[in-house]
């Protein structure tokens, strides 16, 4: 009998190695068919998942709590698995070089309870040949075992979009590679399982692993565009969104849109790719021209931010500013690589007090990470710029007209003299309009409406 077949019929055992946004999906999935070992390093997370609660918010709380996930952080329940799947992150370091520690240790753990007769397929993104000159080399040394002999080993890199309920596990292709023909064959099936979109066999790990890092890359580089037309448009008085909007109507346009790039994937992998050629002698040039306009984009919304104020008579230092929304894309309380972290570090540069609303974010990752501390919509006022960073949902029931109490300027606020003063002169009414400085980044209102009841608006 296969192991797939034993799989299929529960005398073997998956184990999903890294219960994140992306692990915690593909266990949940998984689980619904053959028997399921989750494992993190992270005791608290798995007390929280034992307890019926999803940190990640990718699969929901009533899911986790019927899952039947077996959920540990004791690594030598590891042994009982013949199947392993490493989802662990991949992040860059400072100096914007691949930070493999996560993966190193994944393997390590895994390799100290590797038995004979296992798969391991990781779906970490990593370079080109990372899987091959590095994970396996440690999990042979911790084992005692051979690749290829005593073990296989596979890749398939992780499609999961966080926060997105729509392409999910389920329904993306899934790119798959193994050792050998037989391990890419029990890899496939196993995967199939879960993926109803079917699997797509990459002829070897380094074309998957490849095949990864130049979907992100791919996709950094065109929004790069979008964000270099953004800051010359907004150089010629131009609407960028109308620009795009016209040019939408032709059939091959491809339709992507400014705005700040961040997260684990879009703004990490063209490193991964960038860093393996830097090895290979070739420097990049295309790849990362769009990197290094991507990562300017929070100076650059900052540095707009101040613009508008100076030209709405703000004093800039000491002045207050609220952001509303901190992770790295909508609905996901990610907030791993988030770009919006720029936009406030510039903003308080200038001396601005930064105010954070985030409903969605994870309140303790973004204190332990960022030492940022959220505030609640209610007590937003006296602000002398609003920027809306994330569209969550949740924004988008935000009425303009409710915007204005949290300003400084708005009749609420002022003092009874000032409203005095304001009312006898239509100038003074103006000066008064001119204060509500609306930063809307990616677009969620609509920019006739917004300068129609008296906002200063600007968007990428």
């Amino acid at each position: 009998m296969s192991l797939y077949e034993k799989i299929v019929n529960r005398e073997e055992k998956i184990s999903l190695i890294g219960l994140g946004y992306v692990g915690m999906p593909i266990a949940v999935a998984f689980a619904k068919k053959v028997s399921v070992i989750g494992f993190d390093i992270n005791e608290e997370k798995i007390n929280l998942y034992k307890s019926g609660l999803d940190p990640t918010k990718e699969v929901g709380n009533e899911v986790i709590k019927n899952t039947t996930v077996d959920f540990t952080s004791d690594a030598k329940r590891l042994k009982e698995a013949k199947f392993h799947i490493v989802a662990v992150p991949s992040p860059v370091k400072d100096d914007q070089t691949p930070d493999l520690t996560p993966l190193k240790s994944a393997s390590r753990t895994l390799g100290r309870n590797l038995t004979k007769g296992s798969i391991v397929v990781f779906e970490s993104t990593v370079f080109p040949g990372a899987t091959e000159d590095i994970c396996i080399p440690i999990l042979e040394e911790e084992s005692g075992l051979k690749a290829g002999v005593d073990f296989k080993v596979g890749y398939s890199p992780e499609r999961i979009n966080p926060g997105d309920k729509v392409h999910t596990l389920e329904n993306i292709v899934k790119v798959v590679s193994g050792q050998d023909d037989e391990s890419l064959d029990i890899i496939a099936k196993v995967y199939e399982l879960v993926v109803d979109a079917g699997v797509y066999k990459a002829e070897s790990i380094k074309v998957a692993e490849a095949a990864k890092v130049i979907e992100n890359s791919q996709r950094d580089i065109n929004i790069a565009f979008m964000n270099e037309l953004s800051i010359i448009f907004n150089k010629m008085g131009i609407d960028t969104k109308a620009v795009l909007e016209a040019a939408g109507t032709k059939w091959n346009f491809l339709k992507f849109s400014p705005g700040l790039v961040g997260g684990h994937c879009i703004g990490v992998d063209p490193y991964y790719l960038t860093y393996k050629a830097e090895q290979m002698g070739y420097h990049s040039q295309i790849i990362l021209s769009g990197r290094q306009i991507n990562d300017d984009m929070g100076k650059y919304v900052a540095e707009n931010t101040v613009k508008r104020m100076i030209k709405a008579n703000k004093q800039i230092n000491g002045s207050r500013v609220a952001i509303f929304g901190v992770t790295f894309k909508e609905n996901t309380p990610d907030v791993r690589n988030t770009k919006v972290i720029d936009v406030i570090n510039e903003l308080e540069e200038y001396g601005v007090e930064v105010l954070v609303v985030d409903p969605v974010a994870d309140e303790d990752d973004l204190l332990n990470e960022f030492g940022i501390k959220l505030s609640k919509i209610n007590d937003i006022e006296n602000v002398d710029a609003v920027v809306f960073a994330v569209p969550h949902d949740e924004f988008k029931e935000i009425q303009l007209s409710d915007i204005k109490h949290f300003y400084r300027t708005n009749y609420s606020s002022l003092n009874i003299a000032a409203r005095e003063v304001a009312a006898t002169t239509e100038q003074a009414i103006n000066n008064v309009e001119d204060g509500y400085v609306l930063v809307d980044i990616k677009g969620m209102f609509n920019r006739q409406e917004a300068e129609n009841v008296g906002y200063d608006y600007w968007r990428l």
